[in-house]
């Protein structure tokens, strides 16, 4: 969000932003809402404050309830002094924070330190997701090695780094499936079919409907670190190693996945050291790993609902 475009591909002016600012007052205006909530606002998409401060001054004026709606882990900050402004409007302007995840295994203090200043207004909801406890523990001694990352668009180096680490690691000789994703460029996808042509019992695919069920049964899990994968990895119990996304100021999925792994949940390996050598030697760590079971509240779509309904 350094640069916000308008429809037209052009870069957005002080005009375009009024006239976004007032189409979103006289939408609040017509539809009167009992409730008005924020993504990730104020801890994140400041670049759209233009508009939104003044919906939300709009909002406490005619005492709307405001609600911030963030994930269990928040990008960190880079610049000085962004974490206290957030507070500060928080505290200005909010009634509730909703935090989709669980204080039993990830606080919200773990990346924002300002947490004393509004922990009147927080309220943990569980974590959001369609993902489903696995009660029982499933037999993965002839399971598959799963590789997936997410919708692929930024998948490539990790995919690519499955393949070539698969005759380097002692999992070698079973079967590995490769979900390359829908996003993942065409030319690139081609060049990881020609890299994996000639391993046998190796499968590259674009997409699979069934991928919680592969989860569910793998012998362990290669992905990146985004929300719902960790979510889907964890309920499962599935071993995993989770290369989390971190190119410009991403910092959520990595603070996210080794904050898991410090507690033994899953490995790790930071994105700018993934090579196939050492990608092969967490993968036959990961494969010697039972994943303690957790009781995770999951119900988070549902508890938001209700916290907004009981404020």
């Amino acid at each position: 969000f350094s640069t916000l475009l308008d429809e037209d591909g052009r870069i957005i002016d002080d005009a375009w932003r009024d006239r976004r600012r007032g189409l979103l007052l006289r939408l609040f205006e017509d539809v009167a809402p009992d409730a008005v909530v924020t993504e990730m606002y104020p801890f994140g998409r400041r670049p759209f404050r233009f508009e939104l401060l003044p919906l939300l001054e709009a909002a406490k004026t005619r005492r709307t309830l405001i609600a911030s709606s963030v994930r269990d882990v928040l990008i960190a900050k880079s610049k000085p002094g962004r974490a206290e402004e957030a507070a500060r409007i928080t505290r200005a302007l909010y009634d509730l924070v909703l935090v989709h995840g669980d204080p039993r295994l990830i606080r919200l203090e773990a990346s924002f330190p300002q947490v004393a200043e509004i922990a009147d207004l927080i309220r943990y909801t569980g974590y959001v997701t369609e993902a489903v406890p696995v009660k029982d523990r499933v037999d993965r001694s002839t399971g598959e090695v799963l590789v997936s990352a997410g919708g692929g668009a930024v998948g490539s180096p990790l995919l690519s780094a499955a393949v070539a680490a698969r005759p380097l690691s002692r999992e070698g000789a079973r079967p590995w499936r490769v979900i390359a994703g829908a996003n993942l460029p065409e030319a690139e996808y081609a060049a990881l079919q020609r890299q994996a042509a000639g391993q046998s019992g190796l499968i590259v695919e674009r997409f699979r409907a069934d991928f919680r069920e592969l989860l569910a049964r793998c012998r362990l899990s290669v992905s990146q670190g985004g929300y719902n994968t960790v979510l889907e990895t964890l309920a499962c119990h599935a071993p995993a190693v989770i290369v989390p996304f971190a190119e410009g100021q991403e910092s959520e999925q990595t603070d996210r996945v080794r904050l898991l792994a410090e507690r033994g949940l899953m490995r790790f390996i930071p994105q700018d050291q993934v090579t196939p050598v050492r990608l092969a030697e967490e993968i036959d760590r990961a494969a010697t790993m039972t994943p303690p079971a957790l009781d995770i509240d999951l119900g988070g779509a549902a508890r938001s609902a209700e916290i907004l309904l009981q404020a």
